[in-house]
């Protein structure tokens, strides 16, 4: 061993994290669905201070030990671990995304608590199996236009808000729409979901044209059966998964 490698050793054999001031760090997770033809937000109902009772984002804090060696979870471990306890949804059946982080001093009233948020997008044909669970005494899917009227707890309000726009603002680009329908789909579901998360009409014709491109590029692909309409049977499609 070099001198560095031994004076580097001893350094971190005398080092005292407790000597420094440290934020602690949480997730908060923004699960997005798609019910009754209106985009919802999942918020579960704190059971502790502080906001007893207020509505909130489902999160908590990143697991850490005090030595160096037990550094703890990964922050996208702790991301799912959080989803599967305070929600009961399996994380590998979510779509998870990191969001952003939020820092601003004061955004928690216990200590400094930097948290970094995640999207989740969640299929309408899972939501039903959602509940509470951990410290929250009830899960609700609220309707994000009429969030407003809700009490919330910590900046989550902003964080929603951040969350909406990155979902619109990918949306045209990325595949996250196939996350938000079941997991075969007609042509006017899909563009439905476009519809409810921009929150504008599709125009049927432009929109036609757009999925027979993703037809064209393989993205999508019939699916076996039909489903029933007003009319006749639809043909149903499903996204192909890599």
């Amino acid at each position: 061993m070099g001198r560095a490698a031994e004076d580097e050793r001893a350094f971190l054999a005398s080092y005292k994290p407790k000597d420094y001031p440290r934020p602690a760090v949480a997730v908060d997770l923004v699960i997005f669905t798609i019910l009754d033809a209106q985009l919802r937000v999942l918020l579960v109902k704190r059971k502790e201070y502080p906001f007893k009772d207020a509505w909130a984002l489902p999160g908590g804090f990143v697991r850490v030990g005090e030595s160096p060696e037990a550094q703890g979870e990964d922050l996208e471990a702790a991301a799912r671990r959080e989803l599967q306890e305070e929600t009961g949804l399996f994380p590998d059946r979510v779509f998870l995304e990191q969001l952003y982080t939020f820092g601003k001093a004061g955004r928690d009233p216990r200590m400094r608590v930097i948290s970094v948020a995640y999207i989740a997008l969640v299929r309408p044909d899972l939501a039903p199996i959602v509940r509470a669970g951990g410290d929250v005494s009830d899960a609700q899917w609220f309707v994000v236009d009429a969030l407003k009227k809700v009490e919330l707890g910590f900046d989550h309000r902003e964080v929603i808000q951040t969350a909406l726009e990155r979902v619109r603002g990918k949306l045209d680009y990325s595949n996250l729409a196939f996350d938000l329908v079941p997991l075969t789909f007609t042509i006017p579901e899909l563009r439905t979901v476009f519809a409810i998360v921009l929150d504008r009409p599709q125009d049927p014709g432009n929109f036609r044209r757009r999925f027979n491109r993703m037809l064209e590029d393989a993205l999508i692909e019939k699916a076996p059966g039909k489903r029933i309409t007003t009319s006749k049977p639809a043909t149903v499609y499903r996204y192909k998964r890599s």
